[in-house]
Order: C-alpha cells, then structure tokens, then sequence
C-alpha cells in the first residue's frame, strides 16, 4: 500500500528533499468533494518538474501522490495548530485557502475517518520519511532535510500582501545549526531577481519542525517558494519552463550551499 501513497527515490548523499503538498490524487474522496475541491487549487505544483534539477545530484527525494485535500501530510496528526491565533487549514481540510467548502452538504470527514485517513495516508509518508533519515544519518552522521513547498504569491485569509519569493523557514534558528541556514539564506538574499526572508510568515511546517533536530545530526529547511516565479497562478495552474528555469538556478544554489556547509561548524 505505501508505494501507492508516496514517490520515494533514494541516494546516497546526505540530503533528503520532501514535498508532502505536491500530490493531486484525490482517490476514493473525490465523488464526496465541491467542484472547487476537484480543482485542488492548493495544490504545490509541479514540484517534481520545478526541482528536476535534484536528477543530477544524489540525493534522496519523497513526495506524496494524494492531495493535501485528503490529509495534510504537514500537520500535527493531533490537529494541534502551528501558528496558533492565525486563519491555518486542518490536518483533514474542509475549505481552501479562499474558504470555499471542500465538501458537499453532511459529506465532511468525522474524528473516525479522519483517524483512518491518519493510518492510511499520513502515516506511511512519515514512515518512510523517519527512515531514510535514519538511513542518510546512518552513513554519513549527520542528515539534512529540505522541505520544499510552494504558494500563490497573495492568500489574503493567511497574509497581507505579496509574499517574497523565498520564504526559508528554520522555526527561529530551532530546527538547522547556525552555519547551514546562514549558507543557504545567504545564497537567496544575494538573487536580485527575487526577494527572502527567513523565518517571516512561514517558518517551516510540521515536518520541519519535527524532525529538525540539530542536537541530534538532524537539521532541517522549508523552503516556501512563491508559485507567481515558475507557473500561472490562476486555473489550470500551468507550469512554465522560462520562470521555472530561472528559479531553479539559485534553488538549486541553495540546496548545494547547505550540502557544502558543515552542520555544527
């Protein structure tokens, strides 16, 4: 069953690229969901396409196959808000970001199937998440998460205005050593093309603030990336090549700042 629920592509190096919001399956849920569900406009799209560029480094990528529509794969399985006071979506969504209703009338999700959704889909991302860390940290003694993530560039209902374009998120220094977030933000600060900011309106979701752990060799960066700089942000949310290439180039700076960095150093 989990090689239904995730991607999983392994190397050898130390770096572990995870994209929890990139699947679009909306699997047996979709008869039960709004005509604005089915469009899964929240979606992080083309991920995979975006961050091509991992093909030629040995690294280690996982990214999920079913819609963040189905479970949130970046929030608290104890539904226990990350930016407690602020407008967030559930672990099991009922409402995009522009508030509109993911479910027909009666047809939204109770506490028992959202614990079966919890089994079923959460889990296993995680599982398989946990354990190519321990495998990376195994080899090399220490491990590096990057969480990648992308969002319309203006969602009133979560910020005021436009987002930069590079929102790094280290959950205030807590979840990567000093030297590697200073590396990486470092290398986004420095592209004139695009604007960043480290630990602003987002500073890394559940998965990187759960498994950062820089006491422990684990050290970890969410990477939020403003959709406006690689696709159109409007239905049907087209991918295009002249952005994506573009961005990709410090993107790519950036991961190859935080493997260059001794983490602790």
């Amino acid at each position: 069953m989990s090689d239904e629920i995730y991607n999983l592509r392994r190397g050898h190096g130390p770096l572990i690229v995870s994209m929890p919001h990139s699947g679009e399956e909306l699997g047996p849920f979709a008869p039960r969901m709004t005509e604005a569900a089915r469009q899964i406009a929240d979606t992080d799209w083309h991920m995979p396409a975006l961050y091509d560029f991992l093909s030629d480094m040995d690294v280690t990528v996982l990214s999920a196959r079913y819609s963040r529509y189905v479970i949130d794969l970046n929030r608290d399985p104890s539904g226990k808000s990350l930016y407690p006071g602020q407008s967030v979506t559930e672990l099991c969504p009922t409402s995009t970001f522009d508030n509109e209703p993911l479910y027909a009338p009666g047809e939204t999700p109770d506490d028992a199937e959202i614990s079966a959704r919890t089994a079923t889909y959460w889990q296993p991302y995680h599982d398989a998440l946990q354990a190519e860390i321990a495998r990376v940290k195994a080899a090399h003694g220490y491990a590096l998460l990057w969480d990648a993530h992308s969002i319309r560039s203006v969602v009133p209902r979560f910020f005021e205005g436009r987002l930069p374009d590079f929102n790094l998120g280290t959950n205030e220094g807590l979840t990567c050593c000093p030297t590697v977030a200073g590396r990486v933000f470092a290398v986004a600060d420095a592209t004139d093309a695009y604007t960043a900011v480290a630990n602003g309106r987002f500073k890394g979701g559940y998965i990187t603030r759960t498994y950062g752990k820089p006491a422990e060799d684990v050290h970890a960066i969410q990477l939020e990336l403003t959709q406006a700089t690689y696709m159109d942000e409007d239905h049907p949310f087209a991918f295009r090549p002249d952005r994506a290439g573009e961005v990709a180039k410090p993107i790519r700076l950036m991961i190859e700042a935080m493997l260059a960095a001794k983490p602790g150093a």
